[in-house]
């Protein structure tokens, strides 16, 4: 009989990993996720919870991009039209 480690995300409990560090970086994402949404919930109230839990987690997903954008290179959300992007 082999055991096997997984690892389970502590903010989503039905997802696992192989591996920590992914488990982690997952969390991760998540918890600025939700930061985001909060923001994006507070600044356009009309948006519903869905939509914004949505659009934190493309941001999340995506934060590099975003993060370049946000440094003076616009044409990097260009990359966001791409299907590798997600």
């Amino acid at each position: 009989m082999a055991v096997e480690v997984v690892y389970r995300s502590s903010r989503d409990p039905e997802r696992l990993f192989m591996d920590k560090a992914e488990a982690d970086r997952y969390d991760r994402m998540l918890e600025l996720a939700e930061s985001l949404a909060g923001v994006l919930q507070r600044a356009v109230p009309s948006l519903s919870e869905e939509q914004v839990e949505e659009l934190g987690i493309y941001m999340a997903r995506n934060r590099e991009i975003f993060a370049r954008a946000f440094r003076n290179q616009p044409n990097a959300l260009a990359e966001l039209d791409t299907p590798s992007a997600e």
